[in-house]
């Protein structure tokens, strides 16, 4: 819960796990809060019972005329069979992998995930370059790593970021606004009134790229948002 310079309280529940957020004006203290979150427990309970029954892609089998999404973008998947390096192409709206000839499913979907990372290795680089000296910070070290929890985490203390693969799959601007958050936690460690103030003056925009980033397409695991 944050208190905000607002006129009336709000409740909010989010995919994919159903996290409520409550933002509640100054005026109200944690007791009048408390009753209108209890107040309103049965929509909140309808909200989260949708969200857990919302359809989730099933486990990729890697196979031809599979759906992968890369960046946002819901690509045909082609596997071409022949001798060589195995690797990933984007052509056009198909991501093409090419493989050996019996290549099992377990070691396509590591392929994947490898391509995943670098995928996002290559675009966190130059992001984390750019909001450095607009936060006036510095990341000395950022890892990517596989969530079930978070899209992303920082350790204030240390400076390290952790970036969830699976950002990988959604949109470029919603990478950006994790990294943006993560950095900010460099400032503020907590998801108070300073933080929100921060990140409205670094990403004005950053609440509808927040809410982009959660109405995104599941994948086969449960993977929740950051903030």
């Amino acid at each position: 819960m944050v208190y905000k310079d607002i006129k009336n309280l709000h409740i909010g529940v989010y995919p994919p796990l159903g996290r409520v957020r409550v933002a509640a004006p100054f005026r109200l203290d944690d007791e009048r809060v408390r009753l209108a979150v209890i107040q309103r427990l049965p929509w909140i309970k309808q909200q989260r019972e949708q969200l857990r029954s919302a359809a989730r892609q099933s486990e990729r089998e890697m196979i031809t005329g599979e759906s992968h999404y890369v960046w946002g973008i819901r690509r045909r998947m082609k596997v071409i069979e022949r001798p060589g390096r195995a690797h990933f192409e984007v052509d056009g709206e198909r991501l093409l992998l090419y493989v050996s000839a019996g290549t099992t499913a377990e070691r396509r979907r590591d392929l994947i995930d490898r391509w995943y990372r670098e995928q996002l290795r290559q675009a966190i680089s130059p992001l984390i370059a750019k909001w450095e000296p607009k936060l006036d910070v510095s990341v000395p070290r950022w890892t990517i790593r596989r969530m079930k929890t978070k899209w992303g985490s920082c350790n204030p203390g240390s400076g390290h970021i952790w970036f969830n693969v699976e950002l990988a799959k959604k949109h470029p601007d919603c990478l950006e606004y994790i990294v943006v958050h993560e950095m900010t936690h460099h400032l503020e460690r907590n998801h108070g009134p300073r933080f929100t103030a921060l990140m409205d003056r670094f990403m004005s925009n950053w609440r509808s790229l927040r809410d982009q980033l959660n109405e995104a397409p599941l994948g086969h695991e449960e993977w929740s948002q950051t903030v």
